[in-house]
């Protein structure tokens, strides 16, 4: 059982990633995030010297979910790695404010690069990379489009959820499975 002053803590991150997954880093100010959080400002500054701190601590638990997505994903070495990822990752990405926040912010909380998304693209881009030998398509080759794949899909979502949507995912994989099955039989 959370302590209160954890309950507290816990509370004011969720209310700063809902601010900014509804409207962005800068809709997130101090007032707000006590309004919402239903804590006073003095709460906030005894769990958090500023609200940059505060937004690092929402960057923080992405980053934790976005790397259980891929543990979980890339967890063993088969070519649907990418899709499991990816389709994980637009899920939670519909579901999860938490997510859609720290996805736009980098380690330190401010809303400049390198963000969360940054980090995602790169990690897509290693595990697709990693353990391919050079054919055609190239690796390289293969890592950029998950990339391309994975960008496109936050991005758009951000304006409209229906790209997150599972089924936009699985038609987009049915496009792209052979590519990947492809070099994953080769390897094999």
């Amino acid at each position: 059982m959370q302590t209160r002053s954890a309950q507290t803590r816990q509370a004011l991150i969720r209310a700063a990633a809902e601010l900014i997954a509804d409207g962005g880093p800068s809709d997130a100010g101090l007032v707000s995030i006590c309004r919402r959080a239903g804590v006073s400002r003095g709460a906030l500054y005894h769990h958090f010297s500023s609200t940059a701190q505060l937004m690092a601590a929402v960057y923080e638990q992405a980053h934790e979910r976005v790397m259980e997505l891929a543990e979980k994903a890339f967890d063993q070495r088969s070519a649907d790695g990418p899709e499991r990822f990816l389709t994980a990752l637009t899920r939670a990405l519909r579901e999860e404010e938490l997510l859609r926040a720290g996805i736009q912010l980098s380690a330190d909380g401010s809303p400049g690069p390198p963000q969360l998304r940054d980090e995602v693209l790169t990690l897509v881009r290693r595990h697709v990379s990693k353990g391919h030998r050079e054919t055609a398509p190239s690796p390289d080759d293969l890592a950029d489009l998950a990339v391309v794949v994975a960008a496109g899909l936050e991005s758009l979502g951000h304006t409209d959820p229906a790209w997150w949507e599972a089924g936009t995912n699985q038609r987009l994989w049915a496009l792209l499975r052979p590519l990947f099955g492809a070099e994953a039989e080769r390897i094999g």
